[in-house]
């Protein structure tokens, strides 16, 4: 029996979001996998639709624990042998989990795999043809995957809006860095300590997902830019980044300058310990 694959989800409103992410999992996925869910407090109903769903463990915080505490929190209570992060804007394709964990199995190097989608940072950004409903996004995702079966690339990141890894890397490298609150560059962060750990990133470029983007942000009233420069700085202090915080978010960085400068892991400097309760 093929191994389990422990789902994350973390909700904070935008329930119509949540029910097309949840019943395209639910349609596209025959491996064994299990959904865990982290609500940061809804009020739209969205805790009452996740009780209902079946195959699920289903965690609610009274507050907002933001992207990388509730990662952590869907961590601890994952039973599978691999974990995947997936937005709650996401809507999967015909074979994504298939093809995700077919290339974490066929290099053992490789840390962490994600696919390519609309609406992501340019490195797993492509330009889909156009699609006005779910069945026209299925249709150009089959076609996608068909064209570039067996493609993908070594990219110096990987963004956390679908990300698969096996559950013994949190061992190595530990969990995501809850400072980064509520979200941004925890997924940067999570993917450096891993390359310096001796892993690989690799971008599934046979596989195609839908993202909305920043869906919970908006969903929320959350200022991205303010809330991406206060973390922009965070970043660059614990990576010793010889640039301000605004230059990062405006010109961004190069993470293999970091990794060739830094080197190789260092347990008691990058561990980041899964946070308890």
């Amino acid at each position: 029996m093929a191994a389990l694959t422990s789902i994350i989800i973390l909700t904070r409103n935008g329930l119509e979001h949540t029910r097309a992410c949840v019943e395209s999992v639910q349609k596209h996925t025959s491996l064994p996998y299990e959904f865990i869910f982290v609500d940061n407090g809804s009020t739209d109903g969205t805790l009452a639709y996740l009780s209902a769903v079946r195959n699920a463990t289903v965690l609610a915080n009274s507050v907002n624990k933001g992207f990388a505490g509730g990662c952590n929190q869907g961590i601890r209570a994952a039973r599978g042998d691999y974990l995947l992060l997936l937005n709650n804007d996401v809507v999967v394709t015909e074979s994504w989990l298939e093809g995700l964990r077919g290339w974490l199995d066929w290099d053992q190097t490789i840390g962490i795999v994600g696919p390519v989608s609309c609406n992501v940072a340019p490195i797993q950004r492509i330009k889909p043809d156009p699609y006005r409903t779910v069945d026209e996004m299925q249709q150009f995702a089959r076609k996608w995957r068909e064209q570039n079966i067996g493609m993908g690339f070594y990219p110096h990141r990987l963004i956390g809006f679908c990300m698969l890894f096996h559950k013994k890397l949190i061992d190595t490298i530990g969990g995501f860095d809850e400072r980064f609150y509520p979200g941004g560059y925890e997924d940067d962060d999570f993917c450096l300590r891993a390359r310096l750990s001796g892993k690989i990133l690799w971008a599934a470029c046979d596989v195609y997902v839908h993202h909305h983007g920043h869906a919970t942000f908006a969903a929320n009233g959350l200022a991205w830019n303010e809330q991406g420069l206060y973390n922009a700085e965070i970043f660059r202090n614990k990576w010793n980044l010889e640039i301000s915080a605004v230059e990062l978010e405006k010109t961004g960085y190069n993470p293999s300058h970091i990794v060739e400068k830094v080197k190789t892991f260092c347990p008691q400097n990058h561990f980041v310990p899964l946070s308890e309760e």
